[in-house]
């Protein structure tokens, strides 16, 4: 899937410039543009693989480069001000050659969790093509504000995107990681669950063709419809086995070797479909009742089969309820693992997001308590002041 990544905020220009690595070391070519936006010009000069052309920096006759202090309602202004400058690095975009757009932000900061939702309406606007956003959510350390900041954004981003996929760092911050080291890895996590779904069917000229093969469109329409989605990812190493030529190199050439390896092939795919379902999702939920999935296993094409593949989508139907599961492989020839990702497309049954919901509700409630109590305290001065004034005949 080639796709358009606008890297909105410090995470999001850092997960887009881990994302540009990636795409080099694989050569997997999923980033056909990318711009980072920020209004912090210190985290713009910080990224290593985003052309510099391709920086925008806003809000400089406002913050002068020094960022908006985690004030998203700040975030958003600017965004609407600043749209011009940020579409004119959208329009080098070969958007003829993309399949959607991937707007990548922390919800818990000031820039990107304000201004990616006035981004992804401007460019839904504008443009034909579906606009995903990957937001970030906070871990529950990271302090009040940001966890505030995260249940405004997330609302408001989930209406502006055609889906939301979701990682929560609450689920993956180590305790006593530093903040720095911690985020690292994480950012690590996402590009690779991230890099093999869209990394799928985006095969190079000689390159080994799917069997079962997984393109744009598959993941276009398990998108499709809207809301939160999550990924799981599930790995097992086949090193030994492809230097070796097969755990049953002894038997070469006989029938038995071929219908062993096959059932053991088989096995080993369902195992990782079921791991990678039920284990550490980027948003932790229920998987009942998701309305789509997508199930993509990538590794050498000899450790892939279609038998495997099938399996594990039946039992994604049968596990989620839903009757649009799709899948498929995604041969990688230089890899030493075989890998099953699994995204689950809106996906409801989520602890983190009802949490953030009722943060969000109490923020409300509060906002109009405090409004409220201020204008009762000014009519109260008023009254004491008209009490107090004396005739002046």
């Amino acid at each position: 899937m080639k796709l358009a990544m606008i890297g909105f905020g410090q995470a999001g220009g850092k997960i887009l410039d881990t994302f540009l690595e990636h795409d080099e070391q694989a050569g997997s070519n999923i980033v056909r543009a990318a711009v980072a936006v920020n209004t912090a010009k210190a985290d713009l000069m910080g990224l290593e693989h985003v052309p510099e052309e391709n920086r925008v920096l806003i809000g400089q006759s406002r913050v002068k480069g020094h960022g908006v202090g985690a004030d998203n309602e700040l975030g958003a202004e600017i965004a609407e001000e600043d749209i011009d400058e940020i579409q004119g690095a959208i329009d080098d975009i070969p958007v003829h050659e993309v399949d959607a757009f991937l707007v990548i932000t922390g919800l818990g900061g000031g820039t990107g969790s304000g201004g990616s939702p006035v981004l992804a309406r401007h460019i839904k606007r504008i443009y034909t093509e579906p606009v995903y956003g990957l937001g970030i959510l906070p871990a529950g350390d990271e302090g009040g504000i940001y966890t505030l900041n995260a249940a405004r954004s997330f609302q408001t981003l989930v209406r502006e995107v055609d889906n939301l996929l979701v990682f929560d760092n609450d689920a993956w911050r180590k305790t006593g990681e530093s903040m720095q080291g911690g985020y690292a890895q994480i950012n690590e996590e996402i590009v690779k669950r991230f890099g093999i779904l869209f990394g799928a069917g985006e095969v190079e000229q000689g390159g080994e063709v799917a069997e079962s093969v997984v393109d744009s469109s598959e993941i276009i329409n398990t998108l499709a419809g809207g809301g939160v989605s999550t990924v799981g990812y599930a790995a097992e190493s086949v090193a030994d086995e492809k230097e070796s030529g097969g755990i049953l190199s002894r038997f070469t050439g006989s029938k038995e070797e071929s219908s062993l390896d096959s059932a053991n092939t088989t096995n080993r795919i369902t195992s990782l479909v079921r791991k990678a379902a039920l284990g550490r999702l980027t948003l932790p939920c229920e998987i009942e009742g998701a309305e789509r999935a997508l199930l993509v296993t990538a590794g050498p094409s000899k450790f892939l089969n279609r038998k495997g593949i099938e399996r594990g989508r039946k039992w994604l139907e049968e596990q989620t309820g839903s009757m649009e599961v799709r899948g498929g492989d995604y041969p990688v020839e230089a890899s030493d693992n075989v890998a099953a990702v699994v995204l689950l497309s809106g996906v409801t049954n989520v602890p983190r997001i009802k949490e953030l919901q009722q943060v969000a509700i109490e923020a409300q409630e509060n906002i109009g308590e405090i409004e409220s109590e201020s204008e009762q305290n000014l009519q109260e001065l008023v009254e004491d002041d008209d009490d107090e004034l004396e005739p002046l005949f």
